[in-house]
């Protein structure tokens, strides 16, 4: 799964942001650059990203109104699994990734691996 593109990454900040399913105008209207993208290219990369299976949407009126179908970290989930699986060797190179944390990072993913390892013993 290749990285969003700049436009991409801009629109899905801000349906993960939103409380909401929202529209594109109101994308556009949030995306906050100057000049603001046009209408039709902010449409354009909203439905590749429909397309892609980034967003869901419903018909509301005559336009669609959208929200993510994933959030930003079921994304990174996506991006770290795709760089792992670009190594050679995926242990070596998770020793590698978690030599670079901070202590209160590594103590997080001891939590969970914890917690995982809980669920896996549980009755089911």
């Amino acid at each position: 799964m290749p990285r969003f593109g700049e436009l991409e990454a801009a629109i899905m900040e801000v349906m993960w942001s939103a409380d909401k399913a929202i529209t594109v105008r109101d994308v556009r209207d949030r995306l906050g650059r100057e000049p603001a993208p046009a209408y039709n290219t902010v449409l354009t990369v909203t439905e590749i990203l429909y397309r892609k299976g980034w967003l869901a949407r419903e018909k509301h009126g005559r336009a669609f109104r959208y929200w993510p179908a994933g959030s930003r970290d079921d994304y990174t989930a996506q991006l770290v699994a795709e760089a792992l699986d670009s190594a050679q060797d995926r242990a070596a190179a998770l020793v590698r990734f978690m030599e670079k944390m901070e202590p209160g990072e590594m103590a997080e993913i001891r939590r969970a691996l914890d917690d995982a390892k809980a669920a896996d013993r549980r009755p089911r």
